[in-house]
């Protein structure tokens, strides 16, 4: 069956922005779909997050399965792969708004207190997709570009859309049409195609 992990970010729950409404389109296209509340989210911790989602999951994340995750959620995907079982991979990670350190945040700190295994973390997933905003406030695209670099896959930069966040770019990130049209690009109609059309795309396979 195919299934999808959506993890929120800092200070945030499965409630917020775009992920509920994904969710629901997954549901719709038969996949089995988790949206934790992950714990004292307020100070993300790999460690406190992973033993949640494994107890959430029970063995089911498999090679019919995709991650995704906004802002430091992608960072929690990348210690979630390191830590998958040898013998486990996903189909696919897609990190939106990522980053590659704490950013001078003090409550960004624990996300870091080891450096991850970027080799291991690619052996996770068969690919990885970083959507990335040109003038995100918080997370500078030269993160992105540095993920990338370090696992491949595409890099995909899509002008003027903030943190892809009701905070930063206001209601119209109660959905994410552009990221449905990846995660479902046979079935999809999209409805985002001012932004698809001015987007850039790295590929680096």
């Amino acid at each position: 069956m195919k299934k999808a992990l959506i993890l929120h970010g800092t200070d945030g729950s499965s409630k917020e922005n775009w992920f509920p409404w994904l969710k629901a389109e997954l549901e719709k296209n038969g996949y089995q779909v988790w949206v934790p509340d992950l714990p004292h989210p307020e100070k993300p911790n790999i460690d406190r997050y992973n033993k949640h989602i494994f107890s959430l999951t029970s063995g089911q994340l498999d090679e019919e399965t995709i991650l995704i995750g906004h802002s430091s959620g992608a960072v929690a995907i990348l210690g979630l792969l390191e830590a998958l079982p040898d013998d486990v991979k996903v189909e696919a990670a897609y990190l939106v708004g990522s980053f590659k350190d704490d950013l001078g945040w003090e409550k960004l700190t624990e996300l870091f207190a080891r450096p991850f295994d970027f080799e291991k973390i690619k052996k996770k997933s068969k690919s990885f997709y970083f959507i990335h905003s040109d003038n995100d406030p918080y997370c500078p695209l030269d993160h992105a570009r540095y993920l990338h670099t370090q696992l491949g896959g595409e890099l995909i930069v899509l002008p003027g859309q903030q943190h892809f966040s009701i905070g930063t770019a206001g209601e119209v990130y109660r959905k994410f049409p552009y990221l449905l049209s990846i995660l479902l690009p046979i079935k999809t109609n999209i409805d985002a195609k001012s932004i698809s059309a001015s987007s850039s795309t790295v590929t680096n396979q």
